[in-house]
């Protein structure tokens, strides 16, 4: 196997197995929260990355397609969180604030790892891997929770856009579940989705992390 891959690989396996992992947790979390202990009595809301890693979405996929495209394009999944909607206490908004949880515990990763990032640079820590890992921490978890804000079922953001869409118009949307995976990877590998929604948010996603460390960066040196 390729030195760089291997390199690669270990800068990105914890960043990646604590995006995946939080992401699907907080689903779950928040769903016990309002009212459906679906995921919590099936283990789901767990830590344990174990419990919602995917052998072919998580780990088979991106390797697959890492070497196809020669690193040019990469794309997986994990688990998907089991929630009983309908358990909710007020299923249309709890539905909401479900979906939200889990693109919002990126963001928030996002951040965590950016604060890490800082103190590496305040204390001088020269190290590659720890650097290139705080870079690779605040990319892929605006990548993966702007991915999951597409407003497409079953994407998040398109369970958000259901509980905000009048009646009729949520239940057209949600009809599109079905075929939603393949129409999102049809716009991925066209470019369509890059060029004008990952590329763009995850900018803005950028400009907002950078905006909420600039105080603890000045704070600190």
């Amino acid at each position: 196997m390729d030195a760089s891959l291997i390199q690669t690989i270990a800068v990105y396996a914890l960043p990646v197995i604590f995006a995946i992992t939080l992401h699907e947790a907080a689903h779950g979390f928040v769903a016990r929260k309002l009212g459906d202990d679906t995921a919590y009595v099936l283990g789901r809301v767990s830590f344990n990355p174990m419990r919602h890693i995917d052998p072919v979405g998580t780990i088979a996929m991106p390797l697959i397609l890492y070497f196809l495209t020669g690193g040019a394009f990469v794309f997986g999944y994990a688990k998907p969180v089991p929630i009983a909607f309908r358990n909710l206490r007020d299923p249309r908004w709890g539905s909401l604030w479900v979906a939200a949880a889990g693109p919002l515990c990126n963001f928030i990763q996002a951040l965590v790892w950016g604060v890490f990032g800082v103190v590496l640079a305040v204390l001088d820590v020269q190290e590659p891997f720890f650097t290139r890992m705080a870079a690779a921490g605040v990319g892929v978890n605006l990548v993966l929770g702007v991915l999951n804000l597409f407003p497409l079922p079953p994407l998040d953001g398109g369970r958000v856009l259901t509980a905000l869409l009048p009646p009729r118009a949520s239940i057209a949307l949600s009809r599109l579940e079905p075929y939603g995976f393949f129409i999102v990877m049809a716009l991925v590998l066209t470019g369509v989705l890059t060029r004008f929604w990952l590329r763009p948010l995850v900018s803005l996603g950028y400009d907002a992390v950078t905006a909420i460390l600039t105080p603890l960066v000045s704070l600190l040196t």
